[in-house]
């Protein structure tokens, strides 16, 4: 037994069952639940623009929780998420609008239907790897945005509108819609997060990694490497989905510009900052992201207003690319493990403070 269920001051388990469980401490549920707590307080005390970004924030979690499990767990490199989420948006907007499903129902089918397409753009993975496999992916991205631009069922690109939502009486208006949609993203962030916690920890998690570090010595264990594989695309094009469902509600409407190939690379930079593999790095490398993007895009124009620039030189819009790409590179070189190794850190400092052992 441990010397105090609210501290862990050694390794206490015995059994196989034990070290499967996800909070090793009552310290980690009771965290969990004061910080579930302070995320329904959030919006009473957050404005309406930052509820907005906070909105997109966990939006972008959810996408970056299925990159999690593609790159992240399985290694298999993907650049195409943003189309996975395009799938699931545009699969919502269709069940939503033409088959008048509640969107209860819509934002599962859009998970499902990016899971469907996932595992079958994920089948190149069972020859290709790593450069040639990002080229695969690729290519799907620009595929996926040929596709919707030339079928007339998609609007060819088009806006197409979402219906309003109402639950429980409320309904989603033009005054709450930043809160209403926080109310219910919050609930489908948890609920994923800790599925996601929970399926890594089974052995489809196992073979994810092993894979990811040999697959011919995961072969030689047992582990059918094709078939990890093509679990890992389809669970990580199943969260793409949902997310596109989300975002294509809270942006009222569904278009194109949306699922390009710059929010792909948005989100393979959100894992890379937040720090491939890891469930805290999902959420701070979204977090890290838009915040810094909002904070470029008024720092720009606090600069085009001030006329430092030559006449002619639109310096200011330089700066909020500049600052991503630079962010990138100066992770990658000096914390690869992104901002959830300083939260580790963190963690680790308080569980030795003052005494521990």
């Amino acid at each position: 037994m441990p010397a105090s269920r609210f501290t862990q001051t050694g390794n206490y388990r015995v059994r196989y069952q034990q070290d499967q469980t996800i909070f090793a401490t009552s310290a980690e549920q009771a965290s969990l639940i004061v910080g579930v707590l302070l995320l329904l307080a959030l919006p009473l005390l957050l404005p309406k623009t930052l509820l907005r970004d906070v909105n997109m924030i966990m939006i972008f979690a959810v996408a970056v929780l299925g990159l999690n499990v593609t790159t992240g767990y399985t290694g298999l490199i993907n650049i195409g998420q943003a189309a996975f989420m395009g799938v699931g948006a545009y699969a919502t907007a269709l069940a939503a609008t033409r088959l008048n499903l509640p969107f209860f129902l819509a934002i599962p089918l859009g998970g499902v239907a990016g899971a469907l397409v996932g595992t079958f753009v994920g089948l190149p993975s069972l020859r290709l790897k790593y450069l040639y496999l990002a080229v695969a992916t690729l290519a799907f991205q620009i595929i996926f945005e040929w596709l919707v631009g030339h079928l007339p069922v998609l609007a060819q690109g088009g806006a197409i509108s979402m219906p309003t939502v109402q639950v429980f009486g409320i309904r989603d208006s033009f005054l709450n819609h930043n809160r209403f949609w926080y109310y219910l993203i919050l609930p489908v962030l948890v609920g994923l997060g800790l599925l996601w916690r929970n399926v890594l920890r089974t052995r489809h998690g196992r073979s994810f990694i092993a894979v990811r570090d040999n697959d011919r010595a995961a072969a030689a264990m047992g582990i059918h490497p094709g078939r990890a594989k093509l679990t890992a695309f389809m669970i990580g094009s199943f969260y793409a989905g949902i997310a596109g469902g989300l975002f294509a509600y809270f942006q009222k409407a569904v278009v194109i510009e949306d699922y390009g190939l710059h929010t792909s690379v948005q989100l393979l930079a959100m894992a890379i900052v937040g720090g491939l593999g890891s469930l805290p790095g999902s959420f701070l490398g979204p977090l890290f992201i838009v915040a810094l993007d909002r904070f470029m895009g008024n720092a720009s124009e606090w600069l085009g207003a001030q006329n430092i620039f030559p006449q002619g030189v639109d310096a200011a819009t330089a700066l909020r690319p500049l600052a991503f790409g630079l962010s990138i590179v100066l992770f990658l070189m000096f914390e690869p493990r992104g901002l959830a190794n300083w939260w580790r850190l963190v963690r680790l400092y308080f569980k030795k403070w003052p005494y521990k052992f």
